[in-house]
């Protein structure tokens, strides 16, 4: 039997959560209704966007949480898959684009036969 590294989200962990700080929960719980709520972008696109947000956060509570979200709304499988693929992307994309900084830092130093300091 293999163990997993998250543990099964549950009414207890939950209920504890809460106990612990129940204002921040709260908050919390609120904030996210309004975040999620139709508004100038619709419940489902919103909830895609988390599926996306999720996979580059890598978390997988939110993973689970939000596609299911996404599908009560209304979401496909190819909707969600196109999402995913928009994550991988922006992943992968803020890497090459960070290159910028390697690149400025050794500006220069291909003229000078590559000496470090």
């Amino acid at each position: 039997m293999t163990e997993s590294l998250y543990p099964a989200p549950s009414r207890a962990l939950a209920e504890r959560r809460a106990k612990l700080a129940p204002a921040a929960e709260a908050a919390f719980q609120e904030f996210s209704r309004s975040v999620f709520a139709d508004g100038a972008l619709p419940a489902k696109t919103k909830q895609l966007i988390a599926v996306a947000a999720a996979h580059v956060t890598q978390c997988p509570y939110c993973i689970r949480g939000h596609t299911k979200a996404a599908l009560r709304h209304g979401a496909t499988e190819a909707e969600l898959m196109e999402a995913v693929w928009v994550a991988a992307e922006m992943r992968a994309g803020a890497a090459y684009a960070h290159s910028a900084l390697f690149l400025a830092e050794t500006e220069g130093r291909a003229e000078q036969g590559g000496a470090s300091t």
